[in-house]
């Protein structure tokens, strides 16, 4: 009987292996594949070629695409946003996810109940613009930044991380002199560091990938961030250094290089930045999202 059981676990353990080896490459492929069309030679790629090497690989794509001055300038544009908005909403979720937590808090059912009522009913785009123009917020970008401050979920999962401290290490805070600020800030958001690190992660990686507010609130291009221009060039195929790739450079560059190269530089920093915070997501879900 104990050997049968070893063997269906093994066989089990061999199956989810292959399954997970399967998901990986299906995962990975495209990323790969646009990596190797955009470094291969433009007629390779135009003939179909391109399979699972590049043909003729150089960088004379990606040179061509950085130096473009709208996407450099939406580089920046991208970084500004997503440092400024992450900044925002890891603060004000904090701040709002503390007192929640606390059972001392007045009205704490009816503000986590109100609260969570709009996560499930919006006003819509329209009233959203409406707002955000009567606020004088069109063309800034604070337009971008300040709509989505708090995010409801991820406000609920910090507040059940905070939930989890036990209540003495309040009392001996109280008994030593300390108020409600300063245990938040010397107490509870150095034994929060794994829930931080999570939430930060979620809206970076939000603010990061989002094209809709600034397409909806932005006029002027030399305000786009990068997946703005990202989508404008996938779509529509208008990017300055596509025009003037194939006179700059000796190999020749094709829309679709072009394209795949931008969508390279484009996730490239979120792949980068990832490992160093990987190390935080799984504990601070799994405690923020299970109350014990």
């Amino acid at each position: 009987m104990n050997l049968k059981a070893i063997k269906a676990g093994k066989i089990f353990d061999a199956a989810n292996m292959l399954f997970l080896i399967a998901l990986c490459i299906t995962i990975l492929y495209p990323i790969y594949h646009m990596f190797i069309v955009s470094i291969s030679d433009g007629h390779a790629v135009l003939r179909g070629d391109i399979k699972l090497w590049p043909v003729s690989p150089s960088w004379d794509t990606y040179k061509a695409v950085l130096k473009d001055p709208d996407i450099l300038n939406s580089y920046k544009n991208t970084f500004l946003y997503t440092t400024i908005g992450t900044l925002i909403n890891v603060t004000l979720t904090a701040f709002c996810a503390y007192p929640l937590a606390r059972k001392k808090f007045f009205g704490r059912s009816f503000f986590t109940i109100l609260i969570i009522f709009t996560m499930f009913f919006e006003g819509g785009i329209i009233p959203d613009y409406i707002v955000i123009d009567a606020l004088g917020l069109i063309n800034t970008m604070w337009a971008i930044v300040l709509p989505p401050a708090i995010h409801v979920f991820y406000m609920i999962i910090m507040r059940t991380f905070f939930q989890q401290i036990p209540e003495e290490i309040y009392e001996s805070a109280y008994i030593d002199g300390a108020n409600d600020l300063r245990i938040f800030f010397r107490i509870i958001l150095p034994l929060s560091v794994p829930v931080i690190a999570t939430i930060t992660l979620f809206y970076l990686v939000w603010h990061w990938n989002s094209f809709f507010p600034a397409l909806m609130y932005l006029n002027e291009k030399s305000q786009y961030p990068m997946q703005l221009i990202m989508r404008n060039i996938v779509i529509a195929g208008n990017v300055a250094a596509q025009e003037s790739a194939a006179a700059s450079m000796n190999a020749m560059i094709t829309g679709q290089n072009i394209k795949y190269a931008v969508i390279i530089v484009t996730i490239a920093p979120i792949l980068v930045v990832y490992p160093f915070i990987q190390k935080y997501f799984v504990k601070g879900m799994m405690v923020g999202s299970l109350k014990g």
